[in-house]
């Protein structure tokens, strides 16, 4: 909320900074009297008015008689002791007219009908921002004067709030005291243990306002929106290429860097992806979690599942655009193409002889190199292609 220069009437005459209430001018005022003529005599501070004098002195000469029988604490004033002595007795004589909170002072009960009146007395002067605590104020007026009063003593980062430095704290300290009652695992933040609650209750507060589609967390929201917007906001410095997600971005950036930090334990071999990790695990565990329902057959990956449905549905989604003709698989499709190109990319290296799939180049090879993969199980006969084994097979049903 922006505060109109017009409302406020009260200007110094000094530095020309304008106020809107009275008493907050007073107060600016006193920053430019130089003449502090009233001293202390216990440590030199001076004061410009007398009064303030001599409540500073009080604090260095007042005699604390009134004591805590409780925890020994002592204090200058009897009406202090009373309001101290809430902290043992759990008395709170305050009480909210409109929800029925108590509180031990009267102050806090002042704040906190705040929150039912909606009033905010305490005004930033620079944005016209209002609250309803003075506290609260003095930590806003941080955001325009940059100050970071809370220094961490380990690494010596400046915080603006004492809350984030505490959680700052975490990361040296390895502190996690948010935990999850329904499966032990804890953060170092609130906001994170409350995020991952939802993956039990299965909430999804944070919902799409263009479609029907909710979140558990903003960040999933905000993401989402990217496919409504076509929103890129992350670009690679390398090829121009854009992204909807940071992730994205970092799993685009090893196809440049050639980086593959995803070992399998068992054989040693590196993948890009955390995702591609788990399906070559699965080579290893034998693991074959996406089953037919039609026939029982079990596949690794998802996308043979979906190949091996059109055996059943006989879909040939995959259609030639020269001829009309339509397959199952997409590889069978480019293995089509080929017929009408006339192109033949696999060559061999031995002779030069050139051929249009990779699966007739290694039967070709076998020519070269004498292996015979394919054996009679009656007489041991070795042949270099199934074709010839199964023709071979015939003599021994004769």
């Amino acid at each position: 909320m922006q505060v109109d220069m017009a409302d406020k009437r009260h200007s110094c005459g000094v530095c020309g900074s304008c106020f809107t209430q009275k008493s907050n001018y007073f107060r600016h005022m006193q920053t430019h009297a130089q003449d502090k003529t009233h001293s202390s005599e216990v440590n030199g501070s001076a004061f410009t008015k007398k009064p303030d004098l001599i409540r500073h002195v009080q604090t260095h000469t007042r005699e604390k008689k009134h004591s805590c029988e409780v925890c020994g604490f002592s204090f200058t004033k009897k009406i202090s002791l009373s309001q101290h002595m809430r902290t043992h007795t759990g008395e709170k004589p305050y009480s909210c007219e409109v929800c029925g909170s108590s509180f031990t002072q009267k102050q806090n009960l002042l704040r906190h009908i705040r929150t039912h009146t909606g009033e905010k007395p305490h005004h930033c002067e620079v944005c016209g921002s209002s609250f309803t605590q003075k506290e609260v104020l003095l930590q806003h007026m941080r955001t325009h004067t940059g100050e970071k009063p809370h220094s961490c003593e380990v690494c010596g980062s400046s915080f603006t709030w004492k809350e984030i430095l505490l959680q700052h704290m975490r990361t040296h300290t390895g502190e996690k005291p948010y935990s999850c009652e329904v499966c032990s695992s804890s953060f170092t933040q609130r906001a994170t243990l409350l995020q991952h609650i939802r993956t039990h209750t299965g909430e999804k507060s944070h919902s799409c306002e263009l479609c029907s589609s909710s979140f558990a967390q903003k960040q999933q929201l905000l993401q989402h929106i990217r496919t409504h917007t076509g929103e890129k906001p992350y670009s690679c410095e390398l090829c121009s290429s854009s992204f909807a997600q940071k992730q994205q971005l970092l799993q685009h950036m090893r196809t440049h860097t050639g980086e593959k930090p995803y070992p399998c334990k068992v054989c040693g071999s590196s993948f890009k992806q955390k995702e591609h990790l788990l399906k070559h695990m699965r080579i290893h565990t034998g693991e074959k979690p996406y089953s037919c329902e039609v026939c029982s057959s079990s596949f690794t990956q998802k996308g043979s599942l979906s190949q091996h449905m059109r055996k059943h549905t006989g879909e040939k989604p995959f259609s030639c655009k020269i001829c009309g003709s339509s397959f199952t698989h997409n590889l069978s499709l480019s293995h089509h193409i080929l017929k009408h190109t006339g192109e033949k990319p696999h060559s061999c290296k031995v002779c030069d002889s050139s051929f249009t799939l990779k699966s007739n180049l290694v039967r070709h090879m076998r020519i070269h190199t004498g292996e015979k993969p394919h054996c009679c199980e009656v007489c041991g006969a070795s042949f270099t292609q199934k074709q010839h084994l199964f023709r071979h097979m015939g003599t021994h049903r004769k």
